[in-house]
This record gives structure tokens, C-alpha cells and sequence, in this order.
């Protein structure tokens, strides 16, 4: 039986500035490991610790720009791109762009605190 989610879950973010992250479908808001989708927004200047998820990520942008820092680079995500973080590869996400960015990120396996193994200082 299909099953509606009526509203997300704020869940508390990591970083240098206030972001607002929303899960849908995941851990928190609907109970499950198996994925975690979620509508994130963060303002022009944020960034977070590096991490070396034991998740797939998948980032799709609506508005702005993601900026995706891996081993081998730095990738430009502009408004309807599309990243794909692999499990296990370090990557640290920020929006150092004027306007910030609004973005849809679905985890394979669900998003945790205890998988994402953030970068420590």
C-alpha cells in the first residue's frame, strides 16, 4: 500500500553556517535505512566538513550552486545538475557562490550520522 508523507522532518545540519535540511523518506521521518531523500538549502558561504560516506550520494540543484570537492577535484554544480558521490570516496560539499543553493539529495543507503564519518579537527 502506497503510503503519504505528509510533511519532512527538519534535521539538524553540520557546517559553518545555518542550513535548513528537510528528509522526506529516511531514518528520521519515515523509519527506513534503505534510502533518504531530502530538500536542502544553504546560504551563500556555507560549508561543511569533509566526510567519507559509506553511502551513495545523488545531488540534483534547483537553484544556485553546489560546489563538490573530492580527492581528484572540484566539481561546479549549477542549477539543474546533477553529482554523484560515491560510497567511500571522500567529498566535502559548500556553496560559496552569492545566492546559496537549494538542492535535493537522495542517500543509497539511507543517510546516518553514524556512516557518514565526517572529517574531525
Amino acid at each position: 500500500m502506497a503510503k503519504l508523507i505528509e510533511q519532512p522532518t527538519r534535521i539538524k545540519p553540520a557546517g559553518n553556517k545555518p542550513k535548513l535540511i528537510d528528509e522526506y523518506i529516511g531514518r528520521v521521518n519515515c523509519e527506513t535505512d534503505q534510502i533518504s531523500i531530502a530538500r536542502m538549502q544553504s546560504p551563500s558561504g556555507w560549508e561543511e566538513p569533509g566526510q567519507t560516506p559509506e553511502f551513495d550520494e545523488y545531488t540534483l540543484v534547483l537553484s544556485g550552486q553546489l560546489r563538490v570537492e573530492t580527492k581528484e577535484g572540484i566539481i561546479e554544480v549549477n542549477t539543474g545538475q546533477a553529482v554523484i558521490a560515491y560510497r567511500n570516496e571522500w567529498v566535502r560539499y559548500s556553496t560559496p557562490g552569492p545566492e546559496g543553493a537549494e538542492y535535493i539529495a537522495v542517500c543509497l543507503q539511507a543517510f546516518s550520522p553514524e556512516t557518514v564519518h565526517r572529517d574531525t579537527d
